[in-house]
């Protein structure tokens, strides 16, 4: 039969991580790569038969390409990856154990919804969200000069389910802050290491083009006032990366 191990990337995922591993117990084994944990995620893993790997992290990229090593170490033919704040649906556990009888696909995007604080998104770039989640484990990495918003390398042809992924990424307006934060000081890695410089008049445009993005093109009013809220905060967070790039080199130069 073949095997399909679920891997979960965990740093401190204790709120979430038990109904997790319970929307993922269909699979023939559940691993998690944590980066040494001390909140009692990993405890409450092992309760559930998870197998634990512990890595120090130095970037999503990183991290997934570790764990799909030791899902190949326990025998993957298939790796599904899951966030701690994801829920696998009892209809999408059983349309990919349809999906990985199909020997012509090497790996399939998955739709996702988002949830933030209590509310479906429809817009904005939030749904469907495609996330290129399940893998055939040896044709499958991550390329490592995305360090965030990692992508997937397939050697071979990508399918698409129907069936969604829950994602209960944001509790509250100030979780998705403090999370946008992080990912800003990021992108500023990332964009430094490409070489991009900024313009006076990128502090202007970038923040406007990322709002019209969002807000039109990706019909981020349809969420309403709270499509409004994040349209305008991830706008917001555009002109924070630049300004700290700008100060990245700035500080560079003394």
């Amino acid at each position: 039969m073949t095997k399909v191990i679920v891997a979960i990337l965990t740093k401190n995922e204790a709120h979430h991580i038990g109904d997790c591993i319970k929307s993922a117990q269909w699979a023939d084994a559940v691993i998690l790569e944590d980066s040494f944990s001390d909140d009692g995620t990993t405890a409450i893993a092992r309760s559930l038969k998870a197998h634990i790997f512990k890595s120090e992290f130095i970037n999503f990229a990183v991290a997934r390409n570790t764990a799909l090593n030791n899902a190949r170490r326990l025998g993957a033919e298939w790796v599904f990856f899951l966030d701690a704040d994801e829920r696998i649906t009892p209809e999408l556990a059983q349309e990919v154990q349809t999906a990985i009888r199909n020997p012509k696909v090497a790996g399939w995007w998955i739709p996702r919804y988002n949830i933030m604080w209590g509310h479906t998104m429809q817009g904005g770039g939030w749904y469907p969200d495609y996330q290129l989640r399940l893998m055939r484990a040896d044709v499958a990495r991550y390329d490592t000069e995305r360090q965030v918003h990692e992508i997937v390398v397939l050697d071979g042809q990508a399918g698409h389910l129907k069936e969604h992924l829950l994602h209960y990424n944001y509790d509250s307006l100030t979780q998705f802050k403090k999370k946008q934060n992080r990912y800003a000081n990021l992108e500023v890695e990332i964009l430094k290491e490409k070489g991009v410089r900024v313009k006076p008049w990128t502090y202007l445009t970038m923040p406007l083009r990322e709002f019209y993005r969002r807000y039109i093109s990706l019909q981020g009013y349809r969420d309403g006032w709270i499509g409004l809220q994040v349209c305008t905060l991830m706008s917001w967070y555009t002109l924070i990366t630049y300004v700290r790039l700008r100060n990245l080199y700035q500080a560079g130069k003394e």
